[in-house]
């Protein structure tokens, strides 16, 4: 099971990166400010890392380092999905790119939820195995 998730995660993943390539290399969009909304992918599960690192193991219903990362990952997420569409606003990009890099953002994160939901249920995992 846990194989078959990694290369479920993996193809979704690359899906993601084409639509957001395909926004960019196209012949008539022809230009990489998308790009950009790579820096989002890489910051968006850093808060979710260090409220599992700093947070304590308790079963409360409630824990404020945890709704902090929720926040600012949403903060995140939310702003790799603006940053398109003020992009398509100012014509600096067009709008069909700001479709495709739309479609990339949203495979891309589901595939970083679908990370956490496969591979962050407990601690009894180990990447030595692999």
């Amino acid at each position: 099971m846990l194989k078959g998730s990694l290369v479920a995660l993996s193809f979704s993943g690359a899906i993601g990166l084409t639509f957001l390539l395909l926004g960019c290399g196209l012949e008539e969009y022809g230009v990489y400010w998308p790009l950009f909304v790579l820096i989002f992918y890489v910051l968006s599960p850093i808060p979710t890392f260090i409220s599992r690192r700093l947070s304590d193991d308790s079963d409360a219903t409630s824990n404020a380092c945890r709704e902090l990362a929720y926040f600012f990952t949403t903060g995140i997420v939310v702003s790799a999905f603006g940053l398109p569409i003020i992009m398509a606003r100012t014509e600096l990009i067009q709008w069909g790119a700001c479709g495709l890099v739309m479609a990339g953002n949203s495979v891309i994160f589901f595939t970083i939820l679908g990370f956490f939901l496969v591979f962050g249920r407990g601690d009894d995992f180990s990447w030595e195995q692999w």
